[in-house]
């Protein structure tokens, strides 16, 4: 149903004409997110530039039963953020001020629509350090990466976002302004309020400020890349440095059919006639950093790798990075449509899981390509295909569903980071049981009765 009339008087009083957006013709850019082959229009976009507006545009929402959808640059992989029919897309990324950065207690306040990438340069210049590192960490904003909880190349050993998120401004869909959380570092005051909303996938709140925790910048690096004619290889490799007590900051690899698009891609000199590549990460003090490069070089060789590269640089160390760090934006360069997916298995399952991930592809003659952080088991296999071919997008389909399957039944997750959106509501009824989707459905209920926020994701 259109947006009405009263509504769209009460966001352009409260934002400003020029803040909200009805025309086809800007409507677009907001009509998907950064999942393949999802879209559509919404009814209007609300550009707000403060909590007070954000306040409004959902009070004007409940009153009128509207939909919203909140936004900040759209990265998602599950189509999170992907607006319903005739919603309102409620975006936060004009709201990207950094507060504050406080030394004493180690924390940093952001406005929701501030970039990761701004929040880790704000840190680093104060010789701090934030972790996460989501592959789209230049764009992607923080309020995005909590409503996800979003992770990175770095999660085996710093975690994920939640592990750095310490409190929240959020408004609640009646337009409510809550604050859960502070700066204490211990504080078990009440329910984790906070741990509620992380992850909630925009479907609980409009998150609106973080409050972050910050750590010492490791004091060095090590970057090396390992490669194996097999990809069991590599798999042991990871499972033997892990047991040898070394956590990597970084723990990586690639298939050979992401290996040769990355080359031709990025020209960085990886060999093309591997099997499987791993990149290997540590950091710390100067003495540690070298012992535990030289165990995982040891480690590498004991298992047959082909060769091993380290860093001499810091130069050569972001090329090498970046055979990890591009391998999204190289297989999307093979084929119109790029689906990338998000399965994560025990450590132990690993190489079970990749091998059975390229059986799946062969027996639904499609084109994958697997790549991913092997140090936690969560893998991205990536689909090379063509939307238009609705025939192979069926197959395609077909195949994720055995993907998933499989990873359930290895004991894993249907999604380590990217999380549920529309993409894997189908799925998460098999994974989370009836009492917890029971359990999930009935905090929707309570914060949402209306039913306004995200309609449609994660459950219907």
């Amino acid at each position: 149903m259109p947006l009405s009339p009263t509504l769209l008087a009460g966001l352009r009083n409260a934002l400003g004409p020029e803040n909200v957006l009805t025309a086809p013709e800007d409507l677009i850019p907001y009509s998907f997110d950064g999942t393949a082959a999802l879209r559509q229009m919404p009814g209007a976009v609300a550009l707000a530039t403060t909590t007070d507006q954000v306040s409004a545009v959902l009070k004007f929402a409940n009153e009128t039963r509207a939909a919203v959808v909140a936004r900040g640059s759209g990265t998602g992989l599950s189509g999170g953020s992907l607006p319903s029919a005739d919603c309102v897309v409620l975006c936060l990324a004009k709201m990207d001020r950094i507060l504050e950065l406080d030394r004493a207690n180690l924390t940093l306040l952001a406005e929701a629509g501030a970039t990761t990438q701004a929040i880790a340069d704000a840190a680093g210049a104060a010789g701090l350090f934030y972790p996460p590192d989501p592959g789209s960490m230049k764009i992607s904003t923080i309020g995005g990466n909590v409503a996800e909880n979003s992770g990175g190349l770095r999660g085996l050993k710093y975690g994920v976002t939640r592990n750095y998120v310490l409190g929240l401004e959020i408004v609640l869909p009646d337009g409510e302004v809550l604050w859960t959380g502070n700066k204490c570092v211990k504080d078990v005051a009440g329910y984790s309020l906070r741990d509620l909303f992380v992850g909630s996938e925009g479907t609980l709140g409009v998150i609106t400020r973080v409050l972050l925790k910050l750590i010492p910048q490791p004091a060095a690096k090590k970057t090396l890349v390992a490669t194996f004619a097999q990809m069991d290889q590599a798999a042991q490799t990871v499972s033997d440095i892990i047991a040898a007590q070394i956590i990597p900051c970084t723990l990586e690899f690639l298939d050979r059919t992401t290996i040769r698009c990355v080359e031709d891609f990025a020209k960085i000199g990886l060999p093309l006639d591997c099997e499987a590549l791993l990149l290997m990460e540590t950091d710390g003090h100067p003495a540690v950093i070298e012992a535990e490069a030289a165990q995982m070089v040891e480690i590498a060789r004991k298992n047959g790798c082909r060769e091993v590269r380290v860093a001499q640089s810091d130069e050569e160390a972001t090329r090498l990075a970046s055979a990890r760090r591009t391998a999204f934006s190289a297989l999307a360069r093979v084929a119109p449509t790029t689906i990338l997916e998000d399965a994560t298995v025990p450590r132990s399952e690993l190489a079970t899981m990749i091998r059975f991930i390229a059986a799946t592809a062969k027996k639904f003659n499609l084109r994958v390509g697997t790549f991913g952080h092997m140090g936690d088991g969560n893998l991205h296999p990536t689909f090379l295909t063509d939307e238009r071919n609705v025939e192979e997008m069926h197959r395609v389909e077909q195949a994720f569903q055995e993907i998933f399957a499989e990873t359930i039944r290895l004991g894993g997750t249907i999604t380590g980071e990217h999380g549920v959106g529309v993409a894997k509501k189908g799925i998460l009824p098999k994974f989370a049981g009836a009492p917890a989707l029971r359990v999930m459905r009935a905090l929707r209920q309570v914060l949402d009765p209306n039913g306004i926020l995200n309609p449609g994701k994660m459950f219907d």
